[in-house]
C-alpha cells in the first residue's frame, strides 16, 4: 500500500466491550477468550425503532460509526463485513423452504450494505457510502479502498466500519464462525505514518476477524504488527 495513514479517531463495540477502557485492557491479554459471553453494550444514539428493525451486527456498526461521526465529519464511508446480513438471509430461505410468507423488513434488509444505508439514514447525512466483501480480507481491503481514496484526494477523511454478527449454526460446518458480534470503526485521514505491506502467511492462533487483530496490535506499543490473511500477511507499521 502506497502513501500513509492516519487514524483520527477509532471506536469498537462487542458484548462486555463498549469503552475504549474495555478494549485497551482486551489488548494487553496475550492469550484472550475465543468466546465472549456477556452483554451487548447499548446502542444510545440509533432510536428505538430503527434500532428494532436492525441484525445485531448492523446495530453494532451503525452505533460505532454514528459515534465518531458525532465529533468528526467524514467526506467518504466504508463498511467491511464478510458475512453481512447473513442471520437475515437465512431466515428468508427458510421461510421459502417452509412456504411461509416472507417479512417485507427481512427482504428489505437483506441487502449487503444495509447497515452503510442505515448509517446515513440514522445520521442524516447524505455521505458517499460503500459496502466492500472479499472473504476473510474484506476488513484489508477496506483498508487498500481507504487508502487509494486518500492519496488520490477524492476525501480528506474516510469512515470505516468492519464488523460481523453471529454466523448461523446451519452454515458453522462450512465457515469459520465469528467468535462473537463485533464491530471496529476507524476515522482515517491522509499523510500520516500509518503504512502496510504484503508478507509471508501469518499464523492465526486466536482465530480473531482482521479488524481485531488489527485493533490488538494498533492499540499495542509495537511499531510494527501483523494481521493474517487468507493468501498472506499484511505488515502494519507506523
Amino acid at each position: 500500500m502506497a502513501g500513509g495513514m492516519n487514524i483520527l479517531s477509532w471506536w469498537a463495540m462487542a458484548p462486555d466491550r463498549g469503552t475504549r477502557e474495555a478494549w485497551r485492557q482486551w489488548a494487553t491479554d496475550k492469550h484472550p477468550a475465543a468466546e465472549c459471553q456477556g452483554a451487548l453494550p447499548g446502542c444510545s444514539h440509533i432510536p428505538m425503532m430503527s434500532l428494532r428493525r436492525m441484525s445485531i451486527g448492523t446495530r453494532l456498526a451503525v452505533e460505532s460509526g454514528l459515534i465518531l461521526l458525532n465529533d468528526h465529519q467524514a467526506d467518504m464511508a466504508i463498511f467491511t463485513s464478510r458475512h453481512g446480513e447473513l442471520e437475515r438471509t437465512q431466515k428468508i430461505l427458510r421461510h421459502l423452504h417452509q412456504e411461509q410468507p416472507l417479512s417485507p423488513t427481512d427482504f428489505a434488509m437483506s441487502v449487503h450494505n444495509t447497515a452503510a444505508g442505515w448509517l446515513t439514514i440514522t445520521a442524516n447525512n447524505t455521505l458517499p457510502a460503500t459496502s466492500l466483501a472479499a472473504g476473510e480480507d474484506s476488513f484489508q481491503q477496506g483498508m487498500i479502498e481507504a487508502q487509494a481514496v486518500l492519496a488520490t484526494g477524492s476525501a480528506e477523511r474516510v469512515l470505516l466500519v468492519d464488523f460481523d454478527g453471529i454466523v448461523p449454526e446451519v452454515y458453522q460446518p462450512f465457515v469459520p464462525a465469528n467468535p462473537f458480534p463485533y464491530a471496529v470503526a476507524l476515522l482515517l485521514e491522509g499523510a500520516g505514518s500509518l503504512n502496510c505491506r504484503a508478507v509471508a502467511p501469518v499464523a492465526d492462533l486466536c482465530k480473531e476477524p482482521q479488524s481485531l487483530s488489527f485493533l490488538r496490535g494498533w492499540l499495542g506499543s509495537d511499531t510494527e504488527f501483523a494481521v493474517p490473511g487468507p493468501q498472506h500477511g499484511w505488515m502494519w507499521g507506523r
